[in-house]
């Protein structure tokens, strides 16, 4: 469960990462869409794994 909450908190860093108008996020904008990937990548790879063991 906690792969699932690390995963999403990922997930959303990078959808702040890409809306933010933030000067100190600028340099670290073009992370955004890596941020965004792993994140749901991770969140799927996880929900398969649950599934699979029965947990889901």
């Amino acid at each position: 469960m906690f792969g699932l909450i690390l995963a999403l908190g990922i997930l959303i860093f990078g959808f702040f990462l890409e809306t933010t108008k933030t000067p100190g996020f600028e340099s670290s904008k073009k992370f955004a869409w890596m941020f965004i990937a792993i994140g749901v990548l991770t969140v799927i790879g996880k929900l398969v794994i649950m599934y699979q063991k029965g947990e889901l």
